[in-house]
């Protein structure tokens, strides 16, 4: 019965960002997202180089906890990351989804794409070729892209990055508990 409850709080936790972020205006947050791309495509234009063919191509990445879907092109010349919201029809070649956390850790490189795939923690629809090209591309890098994104905001961007993988970290400990 205990195990029962506290997956179930778990679960609840994780539906949270969705709950506090969902009246945040999401014009606030466009600057920030052209500011993140575009610090990418000056600290890692490898990644934009080794898409290649895909560089075209619109990725939803869709966080299933937040309130929002992110559309991203990764074109090095013209560069594209929007937030909008799950209400809006938007067209994308390819979509990637799964609670933040994850898709965060994946993009970190902490975890592996193939065994979230399999694991069904990571849905992919659409073009999945366009899907392993971008997710080659960060795995093949020097660093974490994590890092990359939060060091334009300097020391607060780092402890909040902190905080989100020591959130992590404590979810998936309790998760293994209730599990075994």
């Amino acid at each position: 019965m205990i195990p029962h409850k506290r997956s179930t709080n778990r679960l609840e936790l994780s539906n949270l960002p969705r709950l506090l972020l969902a009246p945040m205006p999401l014009f606030s947050l466009q600057p920030a997202l052209h500011r993140i791309i575009n610090n990418i495509v000056r600290k890692k234009p490898e990644i934009f180089h080794r898409i290649g063919i895909h560089k075209d191509k619109q990725f939803l990445i869709d966080p299933l906890n937040m309130p929002f879907v992110l559309l991203l092109r990764p074109d090095p010349q013209q560069p594209f990351l929007r937030a909008y919201r799950r209400s809006e029809s938007i067209q994308f070649d390819a979509r990637i989804a799964g609670t933040f956390l994850t898709l965060l850790d994946m993009v970190d490189g902490r975890l592996d794409g193939d065994a979230l795939f399999f694991s069904r923690d990571l849905i992919v629809e659409g073009n999945t070729e366009a899907v392993v090209c971008l997710r080659n591309a960060l795995d093949d890098m020097d660093g974490s892209i994590a890092d990359d994104v939060v060091s334009v905001y300097g020391l607060p961007g780092r402890t909040f990055l902190a905080l989100l993988r020591q959130i992590r970290r404590d979810t998936v400990v309790e998760y293994q508990d209730v599990t075994s």
